[in-house]
């Protein structure tokens, strides 16, 4: 534990990829197969939910150091994360522990099956055993908040480095559904690791965002398509068997069966990577409908008809069994039609955008939101598939977000590094004489306008709803937004997609925010 603890901290010090690279890469080499599968599986962002109830973790914490419960929100609220505030208010810290991180994560799984007071015991046996940092990365481990600042490629670029491997290969190894024990670690490092997991997803290949065409040369070299707002997926035929997975890795096969059913019609050894979208009647439907099918727990029959699916495919990274992900986009796009072609209309080929100049297809990309999508996607039509995010083959060219000059109301702090200031913020719009909230937005402003709406906020709190503070409404930002539907659930009868902060109207005063009805006018037709 101490060894990985010294990794966390190396990994949250440092800027630096290099740096981040070569902490990993000396943690891998060195640390035992079992420790390093942990790890794995934390850096890239798995792990275990919340195995504790943040009520009995406070209560516990204010036992171990003898603190009333205002000190523990006020140092909360200092902090910004629960994790360090326990770790901080703990008693003075042992020198560290040597057990392995395998053997505290057995004692970690183990917590949910014991009686609330021998949980209690076991947190403050781990307490007191454990130094300072480790405390912390305990701590986050058992909130369910472990994260640092490492993508997973540059996991992915330090265990190629100890492997002696291509980083192609360790990101495909890390994809799909594995458990992180010793034999999986080895086997992920090993020259032949021998047959894929039939279920095993490819590493996704992701677009870089275009403002103008005009420097990527002839149109002829590119293949125009429609961008899908949906939910990237891989459908998997291998073994007589059906997997479809999310971008997220989330194995989503039961969330939507018309797909799995049209795709067990393909030939065995079949890989497709596409979008998942609501389709009716011919056309895609709001993307806020296919949120109703993702957030229930079962798919009834009335539900399956309202909001139907279909996979609209852009690309085949597997035939007959056979890796083609090295072919140039062109092939590989003649052998997605010929596949799909009259399989089901459940799996149908996303279409081709012709033009015959940059102008052209500019002009059919302003009718991008008739179409319910969000712009085209240009790809190098001699590009190959590549890992993560390379740049120069895949452009995403996305029309101009919806925007709306609104008014900050609520303000709350940050996490992470940000836990100090205030910059997760609510925003308003006008509907008669009051403001009404309808979107929240964290990203967007600089890091000197931070600070100065942060001043503003501790200056000009009017009331405070535990972590929330009601500002004085005097600061307006013009937000964006990629998409807007109808909502029972918002107070404003409507909810946005990705909204973000584009500047801050210091032009403008209160008065001169956007109303409610500007707001409605941007819906889609029913």
């Amino acid at each position: 534990m101490k060894r990985f603890a010294e990794l966390y901290a190396a990994l949250d010090a440092s800027n630096k990829t290099s740096d981040k690279v070569a902490a990993m890469a000396s943690y891998f080499a060195a640390a035992p197969a079992e420790d390093a599968a942990w790890a794995v599986y934390f850096l890239i962002g798995r792990r275990p939910r919340q195995v504790v109830s943040t009520r009995n973790l406070r209560a516990w914490v204010m036992a171990a150091a003898n603190v009333p419960e205002w000190l523990l929100d006020e140092s909360y609220e200092a902090v910004g994360d629960l994790a360090e505030t326990v770790a901080l208010l703990l008693p003075e810290a042992s020198a560290g522990s040597s057990m392995a991180l395998s053997r505290w994560v057995e004692r970690l799984l183990q917590l949910p099956g014991l009686a609330e007071a021998e949980q209690a015991a076991a947190m403050q046996a781990a307490w007191a055993e454990l130094g300072t940092v480790e405390r912390l990365v305990w701590n986050k481990l058992i909130t369910g908040a472990f994260r640092v600042g490492v993508a997973q490629s540059l996991v992915v670029r330090a265990l190629a480095e100890v492997g002696k491997l291509p980083t192609a290969v360790v990101a495909h190894r890390l994809m799909g559904a594995w458990e992180p024990t010793g034999p999986w670690f080895r086997g992920l490092l090993a020259g032949d690791a021998g047959e894929a997991d039939a279920s095993q997803p490819y590493p996704f290949l992701l677009a870089h965002p275009l403002d103008e065409p005009d420097t990527l040369g002839e149109p002829s070299l590119w293949q125009a398509e429609w961008k899908w707002d949906g939910i990237r997926a891989q459908v998997i035929r291998r073994a007589g068997q059906v997997y479809v997975w999310s971008r997220g890795e989330e194995l989503i096969t039961e969330r939507f069966p018309e797909v799995a059913m049209a795709a067990a019609k393909l030939p065995d050894g079949t890989v497709l990577d596409g979008e998942i979208l609501p389709w009716k009647d011919g056309a895609v439907l709001p993307f806020a409908l296919l949120q109703r099918r993702i957030g229930r727990k079962q798919l009834t029959r009335k539900i399956l008809d309202e909001v139907p699916a279909v996979l609209m495919a852009f690309d085949m990274l597997e035939h007959g069994g056979q890796d083609i992900r090295e072919r140039p986009l062109a092939e590989r796009r003649v052998l997605l039609e010929r596949v799909i072609a009259g399989v089901d209309p459940a799996i149908r080929p996303s279409p081709v955008v012709t033009a015959p100049t940059w102008a052209a297809l500019a002009q059919l990309r302003e009718d991008s939101r008739a179409q319910q999508v969000e712009g085209l996607m240009l790809k190098r039509r001699a590009s190959v598939y590549g890992v993560g995010r390379p740049r120069g083959d895949w452009w995403k060219w996305k029309i101009q977000p919806h925007t709306i000059d609104a008014v900050l109301i609520y303000a709350q702090r940050g996490q992470g590094r940000r836990a100090s200031l205030y910059t997760d913020y609510t925003f308003g719009v006008w509907q008669g004489e009051a403001l009404v909230p309808f979107c929240k937005a964290y990203s967007g402003l600089t890091d000197a306008e931070i600070v100065e709406v942060d001043k503003f906020v501790r200056e000009h709190t009017l009331e405070r709803f535990g972590p929330v503070r009601v500002v004085e409404p005097a600061l307006v930002f013009e937000i964006g937004f990629e998409g807007i539907a109808r909502s029972a659930r918002h107070k404003s009868g409507v909810a946005v997609r990705f909204p973000r902060m584009l500047r801050w109207r210091t032009d403008k005063r209160p008065g001169d925010a956007d109303r409610i009805e500007q707001l409605q006018a941007l819906l889609p037709a029913a």
